[in-house]
């Protein structure tokens, strides 16, 4: 990385890949508020999630498409991207902010868990840098994202002001089109794609699938993503990424093992102890 002045350093990661427009629009923004390093993937990576490259060698190389930032495109995934940043650019020095996007294609509801763009915000909330993912209702390469800079400044300018709760980071989504009403702190919908696979033939007459599906919200609530992006809000939904089931282990403390339970030769009843010494279940 290259040396900075007092400036917040912050590390810009997308999964539409290095040219994108979206990766354009919010590199401008960045450089409003810090030093801009760009890490991204030299193609398109959407829908990875939060894959790693293991099997095969990563690379990553110096470009020059905007004056005055530091950008590197990267061979693998979006979560490999800040990997590469954290631990060979910044070298060990984490940035002071990450941002992933601006995605074409809303990441709301139960789209968090598919999302390349938000796993590489994940990645950057694990290392323990504040975080944020950005995505904007619209696929096209010409989305205008105009509208979005205002909010996407404004929310990482409180992040970098006030951090964030430990372990958590933000997933803000934006509806397409110009008069939004303002932002929505969130929780997710519990909404999800019903997914169907057209099938076809190849020149061989050999079937092959292609992924279509129709999105079904099974959430009425007035305080959820889906609600708010319907509704011409910003939607911000505060995102962690332990995904126990905090409220299940009760429930799962209440089973009997049975001889499989056995801790150091003693059969136990099931009940493990909380961390505060309580008893669950």
């Amino acid at each position: 990385m290259k040396k900075q002045n007092l400036r917040p350093n912050i590390l810009v990661v997308n999964d539409d890949g290095i040219t994108a427009p979206g990766i354009k629009n919010l590199i401008e923004v960045m450089m409003e508020l810090g030093n801009v390093v760009v890490v991204a993937p030299d193609g398109p990576q959407s829908g990875m999630g939060h894959a790693i490259t293991i099997g095969k060698p990563l690379r990553f190389d110096a470009v020059d498409l905007y004056p005055g930032v530091e950008m590197y495109k990267c061979s693998g995934t979006p979560v490999d991207c800040v990997k590469l940043a954290v631990n060979k650019i910044f070298k060990g020095k984490k940035p002071d902010l990450c941002v992933s996007g601006i995605n074409h294609g809303l990441n709301n509801s139960i789209n968090v868990i598919y999302s390349g763009t938000m796993s590489a915000a994940v990645e950057g909330a694990i290392e323990q840098i504040p975080s944020i993912g950005f995505s904007l209702d619209d696929f096209s390469q010409q989305a205008d994202f105009s509208h979005c800079k205002k909010f996407i400044k404004v929310i990482s300018e409180l992040v970098l002001e006030h951090g964030l709760p430990a372990a958590t980071l933000l997933n803000v989504n934006f509806p397409k089109g110009d008069g939004l009403k303002g932002i929505k702190i969130c929780r997710q919908a519990n909404a999800k794609w019903a997914e169907e696979f057209d099938e076809r033939k190849d020149p061989y007459e050999r079937p092959y699938y292609w992924l279509t599906g129709v999105f079904q919200n099974n959430d009425k609530g007035e305080d959820t993503d889906v609600w708010a992006l319907e509704h011409g809000f910003v939607s911000v939904v505060p995102v962690q990424f332990d995904l126990t089931a905090h409220h299940a282990i009760p429930v799962l403390n209440t089973w009997d093992f049975g001889e499989v339970a056995a801790v150091s030769g003693k059969k136990t009843t099931g009940r493990t102890p909380a961390p505060d010494g309580l008893s669950l279940g």
